[in-house]
């Protein structure tokens, strides 16, 4: 990523983190002889890492370690924006938010590292409200830990592909933004309906 001028730099940072934040699910995707092997995990940001788990079955824990290289895609809210929607003439376009990392990903091997960061994660996902407590003596937690392996990622490289109608008019922006709240909604929705 081409960064902006330093004082807009952490700005930049800060809303990669949020979409990691709020949008944990994570494409990881590795490379094996040429070909890649894709997994979707939820990641958690802390200290400048993002820590994950695997099951021990999937094929790409093998390569979850030994400081090898790993590509995440992070991806926010995104529709389709109707020219319709702007008070201008424009033409349709697609608005989204994604973030690309890159990295270097070593093993955890420690139960008690992987058993704290199962804790930890589960208190993240459960925020804001925290209804549910994952407990350390929690003995289906104990059963799994052999099942399930911890990696972390040191992020060399950060990529954010904010597309939001920016080159827009403020009045046509603001259309465009209330456009993706709405549209995500009943995209949900209507989809759901269909499948679930």
């Amino acid at each position: 990523m081409k960064y902006p001028p330093k004082h807009h730099q952490d700005d930049t940072i800060d809303h990669m983190i949020d979409v990691i934040k709020t949008y944990p699910l994570a494409t990881v995707i590795s490379v094996k002889n040429n070909e890649p092997l894709i997994t979707h995990l939820p990641l958690v940001y802390e200290n400048h890492k993002l820590i994950g788990h695997i099951d021990i079955y999937n094929p790409q824990a093998q390569l979850l370690k030994d400081d090898k290289l790993v590509t995440i895609i992070f991806g926010g809210p995104q529709c389709y924006i109707s020219p319709t929607v702007y008070s201008t003439t424009q033409l349709p376009t697609w608005n989204y938010i994604k973030v690309h990392i890159k990295g270097i990903v070593k093993a955890i091997e420690s139960k008690a590292a992987l058993k704290q960061s199962l804790i930890t994660m589960t208190e993240f996902l459960e925020a804001p409200d925290h209804n549910y407590v994952l407990e350390p003596d929690n003995p289906r937690l104990n059963a799994n830990l052999d099942y399930i392996k911890m990696f972390e990622i040191d992020i060399t490289h950060w990529e954010g592909k904010f597309k939001l109608s920016q080159d827009k008019k403020t009045s046509d922006m603001k259309a465009a933004r209330e456009e993706l709240i709405r549209a995500n909604q009943e995209s949900i929705r209507l989809f759901l309906d269909k499948v679930f």
